[in-house]
């Protein structure tokens, strides 16, 4: 069934929940929010885009193999815990910088948001990996 409303809605929405799930991972770590559940908000957003087209057009619009998705998610996160080696810190030891922006006071930088981006990346992945072979069945 085509519905010209939902494919109206989904274009608007796809780019919200998408910024959403950006601010839900940065947010993270600190307060609620992190790498999971903005990974669960991205996925959710293409599976919505896959109810309002079809699984192909999801492809398309994602430009990205959903395996390629969890391989690069599960190398960042693991690379993240690399940092604190380096540094001669336990493995998934947090190493934090600091960067000073403009319009922000400080803006504190460390390997736990990297890791959080790793998990963004591979809940992702996996997410739309079950979706899409779901709707291509």
């Amino acid at each position: 069934m085509i519905s010209l409303i939902l494919r109206t809605a989904t274009n608007f929405l796809l780019t919200i929940m998408l910024q959403f799930s950006i601010f839900l991972l940065l947010r993270g770590h600190n307060e609620p929010g992190g790498g999971f559940i903005a990974g669960l908000m991205a996925a959710g957003a293409f599976a919505l885009y896959t109810i309002a087209y079809d699984a192909a057009s999801t492809r398309r619009a994602l430009r990205v193999d959903p395996h390629t998705l969890i391989a690069s998610g599960l190398a960042v996160a693991a690379g993240s815990g690399l940092f604190s080696l380096f540094r001669g810190a336990p493995f998934m030891t947090g190493a934090w910088g600091h960067l000073s922006l403009p319009y922000f006071d400080r803006l504190d930088l460390g390997t736990p948001l990297l890791f959080d981006a790793g998990v963004y990346l591979t809940v992702v992945g996996v997410t739309l990996m079950i979706i899409l072979s779901l709707a291509e069945e």
